[in-house]
């Protein structure tokens, strides 16, 4: 896999005990990390591989990676609650295809999903369902 296709994750590493041996977080950063294979299609587990690191295993947008992070993820819960009480299906798949800029994500080197999904499953038909599956896992967290 070539270096400049955008197919790598972020995970939070270097997490530092302060100089007085505490285990205390003194540090974190980010590191790049190809893509991994997903067996399954489901949300859920797309979800874990590709987005808990920033958002957190619930999508509160608290996970290991949010703190090293300039501006801290979203709360995915709340998509349809920051929009007026709908989920809109077509706009939360452009914003993980990366058709629409997301100010969190900052510039392209950034997770854009749409070239890691075509990067872990270059048949179309199965990103498509692979997308398809995660945008519904979000649609099943929201919260009231």
């Amino acid at each position: 896999m070539a270096r400049g296709s955008r197919s790598f994750t972020y995970v939070a590493v270097g997490l530092l005990a302060s100089a007085l041996g505490s285990s205390t977080l003194a540090a974190q950063t980010i590191q790049r990390k190809e893509a991994r294979p997903i067996k399954s299609i489901d949300g859920v587990d797309t979800f874990r591989t590709l987005c808990a690191s920033c958002h957190g295993t619930s999508g509160k947008g608290d996970g290991p990676a949010a703190k090293a992070l300039v501006k801290a993820p979203a709360d995915l819960r709340t998509i349809a609650k920051r929009h007026g009480g709908t989920f809109s299906r077509p706009d939360v798949e452009a914003f993980i295809r990366g058709e629409q800029d997301v100010a969190a994500h900052g510039s392209r080197e950034m997770p854009v999903w749409g070239p890691v999904l075509r990067a872990i499953s270059p048949d179309d038909s199965t990103v498509k369902l692979r997308l398809a599956n995660l945008v519904e896992y979000l649609r099943s967290i929201q919260t009231q």
